[in-house]
């Protein structure tokens, strides 16, 4: 790979993107925007549902069917009783109920907690009672990732597909194609010029968002660093699948829209997944923002450890390297 040709496409780009002012604003503007909407509207952290951990939900112990058959509770199957007596203590659920034995762990700040309790006690004597404590995560708190993960996924969309599909239309790649300049040379360009700045752009909204809202973090931010590299490469790869051929602004905005909105949707930007149908948690696992949102909220709301995260880290990598191939492979000058 010719260095200089890479660079002079490299700088090329970055100048590109820091003069379009308007462009640059909106990427700083809307995400912070967004946070201290949610922050303001959700301040009080009032919630209408209950939410229930169910251990060994297919045992019951005497008692426990009453109570399961309440309405207004959701009840959220888990595996593990560490790491659900961990959402306890920070308010994600309300109670854990163990429903072979009948053991249950509460808050015991929580007024859900103590409203669960009375329910499932109703005057009985046998349940087992366990306490913890622990501060609330605010819905700002477990939405930060999102937002983010959201604005990295439509910068690298449209950032990198659709400047390649307008560079095409406009004959710039086809002026490019008469250069010594390589295909390889020009897509890496675009990627590391992309990648650095969404990663910077980021980083710098979610440093200047913390200092006024504050946001819970329990995990190292080397690691939250990580997923964010490797999260914002995995989607600007993705963006290459839908620059390699098309020359039509109209469909390739189209195509980008039609990627992105289900990826919003279904990726756990705005709610969580829990509790809801198994093939809809099944089909997000397609997405790259699943696993970067996920890993990023394990890492500041769980305090996770590479380790903890890795498989979300290999498989966002093993995408990436598909999607560049798809798109190195396909790319076209015309």
């Amino acid at each position: 790979m010719g260095l200089r040709r890479f660079f002079a496409v490299f700088t090329a780009r970055n100048l590109e993107f820091v003069r379009d002012r308007s462009a640059l604003s909106w990427n700083i503007v809307l995400p912070v925007l967004i946070v201290f909407g949610f922050a303001f509207a959700f301040s009080t952290g009032g919630q209408t549902l209950f939410k229930v951990g169910l251990f060994e939900q297919h045992k019951q112990a005497p008692g426990v069917e009453r109570f399961l058959q309440l309405k207004h509770i959701q009840f959220i199957p888990v595996d593990s009783i560490e790491s659900a007596v961990t959402k306890v203590e920070r308010h994600q659920l309300d109670m854990l109920l163990d429903s072979a034995s009948g053991s249950y762990w509460i808050n015991d700040q929580s007024a859900n907690g103590y409203l669960l309790e009375q329910l499932l006690k109703g005057g009985e004597t046998q349940f087992t009672r366990q306490t913890v404590s622990g501060e609330a995560i605010r819905y700002v708190d477990w939405l930060i990732p999102g937002v983010l993960g959201m604005n990295i996924m439509f910068s690298s969309l449209f950032g990198v597909g659709y400047v390649i599909v307008r560079y095409r239309k406009n004959g710039v790649l086809k002026r490019l194609k008469a250069t010594p300049l390589t295909a390889l040379e020009f897509l890496s360009a675009q990627v590391m010029s992309r990648l650095w700045l969404i990663v910077t752009v980021t980083s710098l909204v979610y440093a200047g968002t913390n200092l006024l809202v504050g946001f819970r973090m329990y995990g190292s931010y080397l690691s939250l660093l990580l997923v964010l590299v490797i999260g914002t490469f995995s989607m600007i790869c993705l963006s290459l699948i839908i620059a390699a051929r098309l020359s039509n602004e109209e469909t390739a905005n189209g195509l980008l829209n039609m990627i992105s909105w289900p990826m919003m949707m279904l990726s756990g930007v705005w709610f969580s997944l829990e509790g809801s149908p198994e093939i809809i948690q099944q089909s997000a696992q397609i997405f790259p923002l699943t696993h970067m949102i996920e890993a990023a909220r394990a890492i500041m709301i769980d305090g996770a450890g590479l380790v903890d995260i890795f498989p979300h880290l290999l498989i966002m990598l093993a995408m990436s390297i598909v999607f560049m191939a798809i798109g190195a492979r396909s790319f076209r000058w015309e």
